[in-house]
């Protein structure tokens, strides 16, 4: 099988497995990779120590998949309703954590599409992944033109904004590639670097994750300065803020994918339901939902900044 028809199959089956997004570039070194290691130097990752522990993963795929000659970049758009206003003793929490956890859905997927693969050339080396993996995912999505990396360093589509999840099918076969994306399309616009409570966009494509409200109430395992609490706000996890005011999120579809819809209570939280959670009920309530990767006693600490932001800045 040639390049151009391998493509045009693994477009195809990636669309009717419920992706919105695909295309392909070649597997090698991402183009802006010192801008990374200079992020990292200066200390903007915090404590996701990780990122630098798997630096020369980060350098090449092929630490990824060994032989690795293209990858083939995926979009799952996870945008539903509109978040319903809090009132005193609730909390937000982002939109991409609302339903089920995204790295089962999109696994399940990922699954069937390397299957797929494995049928039309039964010789080839695929892995696919979703978030876990030493890959710079934005820059090789914007290789593989789904979109140019914004301002607030998301990766934004035309159609999609950036309410979408990434995923990526690497393989040792070669594939016909996408034209990049072309960056610049945020133009003049400043409306995320204005917005973001924190502070934590430094400049334009540059984030400080050590004040972002998603590190600090997801990634970090310390409880929330107190210098940035009064900012977090009503925010238990994550943050929509610079997304929220991205003009290209104004009008984008929802997703017809119901595993990323609000689960009971969590458009919006109650923090009192927070605070009761014991280890088996967080559990239950959250094994397969994004919060469990926060863990109990993280959300309890982020319910409890909200609460004092309510008593403090009613």
């Amino acid at each position: 099988m040639n390049a151009a028809t391998l493509t045009v199959a693994l477009k195809e089956e990636s669309l009717r497995l419920g992706f919105d997004l695909v295309g392909a570039t070649e597997a090698a070194q991402p183009p802006d990779f010192d801008r990374f290691l200079q992020w990292l130097a200066d200390g903007h990752a915090g404590q996701m120590r990780y990122l630098a522990d798997r630096l020369e993963a980060y350098r090449h795929p092929s630490h990824v998949l060994e032989g690795v000659k293209s990858i083939l970049m995926l979009a799952a758009n996870y945008r539903t309703v509109e978040p319903t206003a809090v009132k005193p003793g609730q909390a937000r929490v982002s939109r991409y954590a609302w339903g089920s956890d995204y790295h089962e859905v999109i696994r399940h997927r990922l699954h069937d599409l390397s299957d797929f693969h494995r049928r039309l050339v039964p010789t080839a080396g695929v892995r696919g992944v979703v978030d876990t993996a030493p890959l710079l995912e934005k820059q090789f999505g914007q290789l593989a033109g789904l979109g140019w990396i914004g301002k607030n360093t998301m990766l934004i589509n035309r159609r999609l904004g950036s309410w979408f999840f990434l995923a990526a099918l690497l393989t040792t076969e070669e594939l016909e590639y996408d034209e990049p994306s072309t960056p610049g399309h945020c133009g003049s616009c400043r409306a995320c670097l204005d917005v973001c409570p924190t502070g934590a966009l430094v400049e334009p494509y540059r984030l400080d994750a050590r004040k972002c409200i998603s590190y600090l109430t997801i990634e970090s395992r310390d409880s929330v300065p107190g210098e940035l609490r009064a900012a977090c706000g009503n925010w238990l996890f994550g943050c929509d803020a610079c997304q929220e005011a991205c003009p290209w999120n104004r009008r984008t579809p929802a997703t017809t994918e119901t595993a990323f819809h609000p689960a009971p209570g969590m458009n919006p939280v109650e923090l009192t339901d927070m605070l009761a959670l014991n280890e088996a009920a967080f559990r239950r309530r959250f094994r397969h939902a994004p919060l469990w990767r926060a863990k109990r006693e993280k959300i309890a600490d982020n319910a409890a900044v909200v609460l004092e932001n309510w008593r403090r800045y009613p």
